[in-house]
């Protein structure tokens, strides 16, 4: 029962967290304000980042289950959190971001939480790190429009813990839980229309690095062996479809990847289901359809991950190639936001702001 109650007391802690968050996030002048190719039309509250990670939190100490040995994935997103929410204060440098995501890919490695696929130290640290940094910064640019990134992030953690249970990983299936609960308790004041709060970079960053921590874990060691990476890259095919479509669009066109712009999965949807909320719920219905695919395919043998992996690739090139040249996927350029023209072409040093606004 420990995951159940996990996902219960997430859910419940940070729906009624979320407010409290916005009245701090308006004390103390805390807004993600309209600018460059930002959709919304007024300041609206960040820290709804704090309500996910603090509902989280309360949800794993009280509901208990977790085996100690995933403290440290705990400890690295608390860290996380903290980073991601400075830098929606301040705007860190990137390099300076990047530097404690390379450390809390190394920290997850150096316990034993990394990927063992080589079984040689330092090819399975770079792995680690290069998965660390890769989902967490996917997770991030998934949070372009209301309720992507989360709802993408709830479903992902649900087929990680259905994973988790099934290999026999029952310490960690309650993290999991609690990492879907926390996210689908922010949604109903992110989905609102307009959106009452934002979870920022202080709420990406950290539920991006759970979900690659908990992925990675759920299929290491004992299970699936090295194609176990194929499977924790089905569990956040979304994501990685989506930085992969941005970096392939922007190429073609002369662009920088690092350069803003309404051209995500989330834009392209919209144009063809219409509003936030049809979009979340179209990402929600794949990712959940993916996650299903992806643990029945992990019982069928290595073989078949392997085999399904080189389908989905080939099936995902396919799709990027549709969302490229089909018309009803074509980029919407609304209008910018009041104030946006000063600012529209200037660098952003975040890389959620360069690649999502």
């Amino acid at each position: 029962m420990h995951p159940a109650a996990a996902f219960a007391l997430a859910l419940a802690a940070t729906f009624l967290l979320t407010p409290v968050a916005i009245r701090v996030a308006r004390r103390t002048h805390f807004f993600d304000l309209p600018a460059g190719y930002k959709g919304h039309r007024s300041p609206t509250p960040y820290l709804g980042g704090s309500a996910i990670v603090l509902g989280l939190l309360f949800a794993v100490l009280v509901a208990g289950g977790t085996h100690s040995r995933y403290t440290p994935i705990l400890i690295c997103a608390a860290a996380v959190w903290v980073l991601g929410t400075i830098d929606d204060r301040v705007n860190l440098p990137i390099l300076a971001r990047v530097a404690v995501e390379v450390g809390v890919g190394v920290t997850l490695a150096a316990t034993g939480l990394g990927w063992n696929v080589f079984h040689q130290g330092l090819a399975d640290g770079a792995l680690s790190v290069f998965w660390m940094v890769g989902v967490m910064n996917a997770f991030n640019l998934m949070d372009n429009m209301d309720g992507a990134s989360a709802t993408t992030a709830a479903v992902s953690a649900l087929g990680a813990g259905t994973l988790a249970l099934v290999s026999g990983r029952t310490g960690l299936a309650p993290l999991c839980f609690a990492t879907a609960g926390a996210c689908i308790g922010f949604l109903p004041r992110n989905l609102a229309n307009p959106a009452k709060i934002f979870m920022g970079d202080g709420g990406s960053l950290p539920v991006g690095m759970l979900i690659a921590a908990v992925a990675m874990s759920a299929v290491n060691r004992s299970y699936l062996g090295p194609s176990g990476v194929v499977i924790a890259a089905l569990l956040v095919g979304l994501v990685i479809f989506d930085t992969t479509l941005v970096s392939v669009s922007r190429s073609r066109a002369g662009r920088s990847v690092f350069t803003g712009g309404r051209d995500h999965t989330t834009h392209r949807l919209a144009g063809v289901v219409g509003t936030p909320r049809r979009v979340a719920l179209t990402l929600a219905v794949t990712q959940l359809a993916l996650c299903a695919i992806t643990i029945a395919i992990s019982q069928a043998g290595r073989g078949w991950v392997l085999v399904s992996g080189g389908v989905a690739l080939a099936f995902g090139i396919v799709v990027l190639w549709q969302f490229e040249t089909a018309p009803w996927f074509r980029v919407v350029r609304p209008p910018l936001a009041p104030g946006a023209a000063a600012s529209a072409e200037k660098p952003k040093r975040s890389l959620r702001r360069m690649a999502s606004v």
